[in-house]
């Protein structure tokens, strides 16, 4: 029996981290006017490294997570900048689509191989 890192590489784990930041900028998004709160963000880069086996723990996750550093920095304390959320939240969630769709194509090919097609 195959296992999914021999199935799907690295995309498995890739989906796993782009979900994850996805949820981390939307509640820097979320929290744009809270005072005192910190951006934070995963370093994706860093995290696939962490899954170079092609799994992924939350100890990858938290080691690549970081506060971001704001060009800005608000009176409140708040370090979360608006248009670079959304910008790497738009940037992210295409990303996360491309995998996804390549993620399908493969469950596809596999599909259809056992089906004898």
């Amino acid at each position: 029996m195959m296992s999914g890192e021999q199935l799907f590489g690295v995309h498995g784990a890739a989906l796993e981290v782009r979900s994850r930041r996805l949820g981390m900028l939307a509640s820097n998004i979320a929290n744009a006017s809270t005072p005192g709160y910190k951006a934070r963000d995963i370093d994706f880069d860093a995290a696939m490294r962490q899954a170079s086996d092609g799994s992924l723990s939350d100890g990858a996750i938290d080691a690549a997570t970081k506060f971001r550093v704001p060009v800005q920095p608000s009176l409140d304390g708040n370090t979360v900048e608006l248009a670079t959320e959304q910008t790497a939240f738009a940037e992210n969630a295409v990303a996360y689509q491309t995998t996804l769709s390549f993620l399908n194509g493969r469950i596809g090919q596999i599909t259809r191989a056992l089906k004898g097609e």
